[in-house]
């Protein structure tokens, strides 16, 4: 929790639960990534947090962007956002979204299948278009799916296809999964990026630009590697695998820059037992998995927790959400431990929750209202 935060919580005391974001902390990590990855173009990946002051002070710092709509490409240009720095990174696209983001010069765009190239050819004559292939995800606590990607081997025809179609054949991206802790996931996804750009290059296809994602990590419960050090890992294996020959290298950063830079401040409803002799007590809070906590979903990320009687005994706990809906349990089988003083009525601190919360939060689910957002 920044001070800025802290000072507002203790003065204003809102109405939980809500999220309060320090826009300052933004830019500071925006910049500790601008100085880890100096040669790198960094994509603001709007999803994590789309609100119009980090948008703003990010378009203020020279950010791009990586939009996953067309209404998160309409949301960049309200904050000043150039359409030229812009990358519409969806695989996944109707073909008048498209067509909209191409009409208000968009100009890259992602795919990772021939029905994609096909409509973006149609749609976006002449574009930059970069192929999503698959890799790894071994290190990543909140790992992806096969949903977005395509095998390196089709990744190649479908470039080849690209340039034959009119399009500008760009580069290649991949994504390591969120919250990524090892450095070794970005070195194993270049080696296998740079064998395809040689692969391509004999084919008459010269790329020019690689995009590593994001998966950048914050910390939570536990201590992850600093920024400097997936910096020195992605640097040394871009030079091991292009030497002097460097690419246009992009990154895509959305929780790495506004994660810590928010806190969820919720209140206690309930804390009890299943039984007189259960060490386990259950503490149910005023915002739960519908609430915007969707990442505690296999208990994947796990927030830190602040108290106001932190150093005082605690006991394991398990953790749920307000709503009648039993899978609405953040963590049962993470070993939290509370203090036991907590009582209902208390108001418990959820640190750096900057990220893939308030976006997450139904729309009055058993008719809860989505919790409330402060930005200052």
């Amino acid at each position: 929790m920044t001070p800025k935060v802290a000072r507002f919580l203790a003065k204003v005391q809102p109405a939980t639960p809500c999220l309060v974001l320090d826009v300052d902390r933004v830019e500071e990590n925006f910049r500790r990534l601008k100085s880890a990855l100096p040669l790198a173009r960094i994509y603001y990946a709007v999803k994590a947090n789309p609100a119009a002051p980090i948008l703003e002070r990010l378009t203020g710092l020279g950010s791009f962007f990586d939009a996953a709509s067309l209404r998160e490409v309409e949301m960049c240009l309200e904050s000043g956002a150039q359409p030229a720095r812009i990358s519409y990174g969806n695989t996944i696209k109707k073909e008048r979204d498209i067509a909209a983001a191409f009409a208000a010069g968009v100009r890259m765009f992602a795919f990772d299948s021939e029905a994609e190239l096909q409509k973006l050819a149609r749609s976006a004559p002449g574009a930059s278009v970069y192929c999503r292939i698959l890799v790894g995800n071994d290190g990543a606590e909140w790992p992806l799916s096969r949903k977005f990607g395509c095998e390196a081997e089709m990744a190649r025809g479908l470039m080849v296809q690209a340039k034959a179609l009119g399009l500008d054949a760009f580069g290649l991206s991949f994504h390591v999964g969120s919250q990524q802790v090892k450095t070794a996931a970005y070195e194993a996804a270049i080696a296998k990026v740079a064998m395809l750009f040689t692969d391509l290059s004999e084919a008459g296809v010269k790329l020019r630009m690689v995009n590593l994602g994001g998966g950048y990590p914050v910390r939570y419960k536990s201590e992850v590697p600093e920024i400097g050090a997936f910096g020195d890992a992605i640097m040394g294996a871009m030079t091991k695998h292009f030497g002097n020959a460097l690419p246009e290298i992009v990154v895509e950063p959305g929780r790495f820059l506004v994660a810590d830079a928010g806190v969820v401040q919720s209140e206690v409803v309930l804390v009890s037992r299943k039984g007189a002799d259960d060490p386990v007590r259950w503490v149910y809070l005023d915002i739960g998995r519908f609430g915007g906590l969707a990442e505690t979903e296999g208990e994947a990320i796990k927030y830190a927790i602040a108290t106001a009687h932190d150093g005082t005994q605690e006991g394991p706990v398990t953790i749920a959400g307000p709503t009648c809906d039993s899978t609405d349990t953040l963590y049962e089988k993470s070993n939290y431990r509370l203090p036991l003083a907590l009582r209902d009525g208390d108001r418990i601190e959820l640190l750096a929750t900057g990220a893939y919360v308030t976006t997450y939060a139904s729309q009055k689910f058993n008719g809860f209202s989505p919790l409330d957002e402060h930005y200052i």
